[in-house]
């Protein structure tokens, strides 16, 4: 019958006592990344601390699929920092470098301009309809560090969804039918 019969044949023969601690074991294991997750927010002030780039538009500095560590800070945002921000309308952060700053010398505000290193022209055609500028508001964090091609992962399981249901599942079924 092979792996499959086996693995089966383990299922079947588990109680519910066991059941229950493994099923208890694995909500620990998402509980936990949960709080790791909530933990780096707290520390980084960013509401999203780890970020995948998604495509070529910041090449040669980040290639698609590298990772980035943001942290956002009180300090000023200044032109030549690489930033990740929301646009209204738009789901998907984006990570890009800042070209321009204009301060409000009266309010203190700053509104933001932004370009990928390997684009062409400024982001003002990425922004939300009529929208010039980014405000405070719009930038997720600053990029204090990166991890080259880790994000594959990230990239390849939602490109291709059936890989993840795959692998969830042989998680899943490694939890449940492991003896320990």
């Amino acid at each position: 019958m092979g792996w499959i019969g086996e693995q089966i044949d383990s299922i079947k023969s588990l109680q519910f006592r066991q059941v229950l601690t493994q099923a208890i074991s694995l909500g620990m294991i998402v509980t936990s990344a949960l709080i790791i997750w909530k933990g780096l927010m707290c520390v980084t002030g960013s509401e999203s601390p780890v970020v995948v780039v998604l495509s070529g538009s910041m090449e040669p500095g980040f290639k698609r699929g590298d990772i980035l560590f943001l942290h956002m800070s009180k300090d000023p945002i200044r032109a030549g920092e690489i930033v990740v921000f929301n646009v209204d309308g738009r789901e998907i952060p984006i990570v890009h470098r800042v070209i321009k700053v204009h301060e409000h010398q009266d309010t203190g505000e700053v509104d933001v301009l932004t370009k990928g290193d390997n684009n062409f022209g400024d982001d003002r055609l990425l922004y939300a309809h009529g929208q010039l500028w980014l405000h405070r508001h719009h930038i997720m964090g600053r990029a204090v560090g990166f991890l080259p091609y880790v994000g594959w992962v990230t990239i390849i399981m939602t490109e291709k969804p059936i890989i993840k249901y795959i692998l969830i599942g042989a998680l899943g079924l490694l939890v449940i039918t492991s003896k320990e």
